[in-house]
């Protein structure tokens, strides 16, 4: 299946020479930084890497490791997620749509289980509606509505009882798109640009179908909101400073700071972790390392050491990986990588948030960027705890 995304979502890379910015206020630790990057180039084969580091809604670092044109829109394949979820929560904040509400009393459904599935759900994937192996959205054709995708996939058997088994990447995200083009009237590509685009100053961004790249965006009725997004390192900047800034961006509310807060929650805490990505180490239950696949109760038991691994997640939040969680559940440590080397990221308790660009296999580079990240926390004198995600990798969209 990764061979199907990779070679279909192939959108052109303009090659610019390596090179690093001076570091204007964060003092990032250079050498750890810059070995880590160089690895991702020499060791992992990606052509070029970048990464962008963040405090206080400025950027503090800028460094590039091989070929890469950080101003040129690459697809970012599950980054996608958090910016879908965002564009939805602006329908919570104004009650025109509700996380915990069934969405049979909005759409028609099909298999049984259907209509009792919630928007939490779909964005927390726990609908029941399996994982990203059924390639159960990629596989629809790119002109269909979104509500003719959103009901090709309610009309699907379930493989789990909603709301008790997290399966990643399940299709259910096309749901909440129709929910959203259902009472705007407009399409999803139309509402983010007025939503998130537009107010953020992402200028090169849009959504598109990852396995027909070459269609004109215009014509996509139906993009791929869990992977589907082409943006730019700086667009997806601007989104990050709106979450890290509790929502508001340039003076202006675009999520309420309850969206991020809810956003920012662990929402797997009590269901069965069933499917994660290849790439992805395991599951986190304090601080010890547990195998996937183990239920609430074995994992609050103690669960299992994954053997060999050293860095896990704690579970799923909203359109992004909870890497890290405190006591209540609140997230510490939030990210969306993607399966094509994108990987977004907030650090809640140093402030500082960042991105990694490239175009290649997020599997093959995802210790190497985790190293890279930790050498940018590492300098704000963060505690570096073993129970960290490389990535969530989670996210890592598809199968070698």
């Amino acid at each position: 299946m990764t061979g199907r995304w990779l070679a279909a979502a192939g959108i052109a890379l303009l090659l610019a020479p390596a090179g690093a910015s001076d570091v204007r206020d964060l003092p990032v630790s250079r050498s750890g930084l810059t070995a880590a990057l160089q690895a991702v180039v020499e060791d992992d084969g990606a052509p070029g890497v970048a990464a962008l580091v963040y405090r206080d809604g400025q950027l503090v670092h800028q460094e590039i490791a091989g070929k890469i044109d950080i101003e040129e829109p690459l697809p970012v394949a599950s980054a996608s997620k958090w910016i879908a979820a965002a564009v939805v929560m602006t329908f919570v904040d104004e009650g025109r749509l509700c996380l915990d509400e069934p969405i049979g009393l909005r759409l028609a459904t099909g298999a049984p289980d259907a209509g009792r599935i919630t928007l939490r759900q779909i964005l927390s994937f726990t609908t029941g509606q399996g994982s990203i192996e059924n390639f159960a959205d990629l596989s629809q054709p790119p002109d269909i509505s979104l509500a003719e995708s959103a009901a090709r996939l309610l009309a699907r058997p379930f493989e789990d009882p909603p709301g008790t088994v997290f399966k990643y990447g399940s299709g259910a995200m096309q749901i909440a798109g129709a929910l959203v083009e259902q009472i705007t009237g407009q399409r999803w590509e139309a509402v983010f640009q007025e939503r998130l685009a537009g107010p953020l100053g992402m200028t090169r961004s849009w959504w598109t179908h990852p396995l027909h790249p070459r269609l004109d965006p215009g014509d996509v009725t139906n993009p791929i909101l869990q992977g589907g997004l082409v943006t730019t390192a700086a667009d997806y900047g601007r989104f990050l400073t709106m979450l890290a800034n509790g929502g508001v961006h340039g003076g202006s509310r675009i999520l309420s700071e309850r969206a991020v807060e809810q956003m920012e929650t662990l929402q797997t805490a009590e269901v069965e972790l069933a499917y994660c990505p290849r790439g992805c180490a395991g599951w986190s239950h304090s601080g010890q390392v547990v195998r996937p696949g183990l239920t609430a109760a074995e994992r609050h038991n103690g669960g299992q050491p994954a053997g060999g691994h050293l860095y896990a997640v704690e579970g799923y939040a909203l359109g992004n990986w909870c890497e890290r969680a405190d006591r209540s559940g609140r997230c510490t440590l939030v990210s969306s990588p993607g399966a094509l080397g994108t990987w977004p990221w907030i650090d809640r308790h140093s402030g500082v948030y960042g991105i990694f660009v490239m175009r290649h296999r997020y599997s093959r580079v995802a210790e190497n960027l985790f190293v890279a990240r930790e050498a940018v926390r590492s300098s704000m004198h963060l505690p570096v705890s073993p129970s960290s995600s490389k990535a969530a990798a989670g996210a890592a969209d598809a199968n070698d």
